[in-house]
């Protein structure tokens, strides 16, 4: 069964088999993951609606790879910084509850700070 931990676990093995953690630091990791996050919006760049909608049905491989390169280098970043990235997410996810209370932000694209 794939999980977090086995997957990470397979980064890592793939990083190190390569010798490639000398080149791993935070800011060029980082780096790449914004690149990385920027190829997935290059799929959607200059498309309408209607052509997004196409767009998903015919490439959703393609959107698929940059998604999982984008996953790779969050997970790569939160085993070296040793962050647990579930719980993170699930701290975030709290937050993000009390930030956004569902009787002052629902159908509201408003930030938190103008609720």
């Amino acid at each position: 069964m794939k999980n977090i931990k086995n997957l990470t676990n397979r980064i890592i093995a793939f990083r190190d088999a390569r010798d490639w953690k000398q080149f791993h630091n935070p800011k060029d990791v980082s780096l790449s993951l914004v690149l990385e996050a920027g190829e997935v919006m290059e799929h959607f760049q200059w498309k309408n609606k209607e052509e997004i909608e196409e767009y998903i049905k015919t490439d959703k491989e393609h959107i698929g790879d940059e998604l999982a390169d984008v996953l790779y280098w969050v997970l790569l970043m939160s085993h070296d910084l040793d962050i647990n990235i579930l719980d993170a997410l699930e701290e975030k996810i709290k937050k993000n509850e009390e930030k956004y209370p569902v009787e002052k932000a629902k159908g509201k694209h408003t930030k938190y700070n103008k609720l």
